[in-house]
């Protein structure tokens, strides 16, 4: 018996080695990389085809800053790449912003009506006037660079913080992103960082040695919760589409991607 304990501790310390490896590849692949994020590259575009898929109907992200209607979800004006809300106010950043880029263009004469609508669905001192406004000013890059401001400032950046911090990859950070574009950035319960408070009760994230696949698992359920309270958001396609990406383990959101949105097929190429 003696003789077999050095081929025992032999075995042993392969066996953890080749765990210790694997934890190393898997965690090194899948979780957060600050020099891989969907911020900027390839990455970015897939997100923001994903966004659009599912707010506009499109691959094409970047003909989306003209966009804007009244969806009919009790938010007044939704316009923009990811379809700033008259309701929430941050519709009224972006102007606010672009005033900034841009003295005295266009849409300046609307911030007292959007100050004035913010919390409601009213459409008072706005009207067919504003619409026409908005989609004018998509034809000037100030105009796209406000856009593009307010869009990181509070739903870019806050979705990758958290990212960072849960040690989520890019589909991770997706899934965050998309959250935070639908449910705001706040911390109620239904907001993302209530959606995220809860989701963290229930499973542990990859940085607290959880499973990023059973993570994201809860995390899509409880925001399944909140999805189905608004008559606008009971078709959880976006949702279904998360959760097939989780099945096809496509945690680096690597491409070709095949989804459906709303019944609509896709496609994103290598």
């Amino acid at each position: 018996m003696k003789k077999k304990r050095p081929i025992i501790i032999i075995s042993l310390i392969i066996l953890l080695l080749f765990l210790g490896g694997w934890y190393f590849v898997s965690h090194q692949n899948n979780g957060y990389q600050t020099s891989d994020t969907i911020k900027t590259g390839q990455l970015r575009d897939t997100t923001f085809s994903l966004v659009s898929s599912a707010e506009n109907s499109t691959l094409n992200y970047k003909k989306q800053y003209g966009y804007i209607e009244d969806i009919g979800d009790g938010r007044g004006y939704t316009a923009g790449i990811i379809g700033f809300t008259a309701k929430t106010g941050d519709l009224r950043d972006v102007v606010l912003h672009y005033q900034k880029l841009r003295l005295n263009n266009r849409l300046t004469k609307y911030l007292p009506a959007l100050k004035n609508v913010q919390g409601s669905a009213s459409h008072k001192g706005l009207g067919k006037a504003f619409v026409r406004d908005w989609k004018l000013a998509a034809n000037d890059k100030k105009f796209i660079q406000a856009q593009n401001k307010v869009l990181n400032q509070q739903y870019m950046e806050p979705a990758l913080k958290a990212a960072k911090k849960d040690d989520l990859g890019a589909l991770g950070q997706y899934i965050y992103y998309d959250a935070l574009v639908v449910h705001g950035p706040g911390n109620n319960a239904d907001s993302f960082g209530g959606i995220r408070k809860q989701a963290m009760k229930i499973a542990k994230t990859p940085s607290q040695d959880g499973s990023q696949s059973t993570y994201l698992r809860e995390f899509l359920k409880v925001r399944s919760k909140v999805m189905l309270k608004e008559k606008a958001h009971q078709d959880l396609s976006r949702l279904n589409v998360q959760l097939q990406f989780i099945h096809e383990k496509k945690f680096k959101l690597q491409r070709p991607l095949n989804w459906k949105m709303y019944g609509d097929e896709y496609h994103l190429d290598k």
